[in-house]
């Protein structure tokens, strides 16, 4: 147990933007690209994958 020592992940999404009110955030999945809504309102909110234009999600190069 204590000889077995996990290596550090890196965090699988990570915050691409965040609107000046708080309420909106774009998130990307580091693994597949693929970018999420996220919608808050009081103390709740919802995520959601970012549509584009053709109805397919938004999905940016994984590096």
């Amino acid at each position: 147990m204590f000889g077995n020592k996990k290596e550090k992940q890196p965090p699988r999404f990570k915050k691409i933007y965040s609107d000046p009110t708080g309420e909106n955030e774009i998130w990307v999945d580091t693994q597949t690209g693929v970018n999420y809504l996220w919608h808050a309102v009081g103390y709740t909110g919802s995520i959601t994958p970012l549509l584009g234009s053709d109805g397919k999600p938004v999905i940016t190069p994984v590096e």
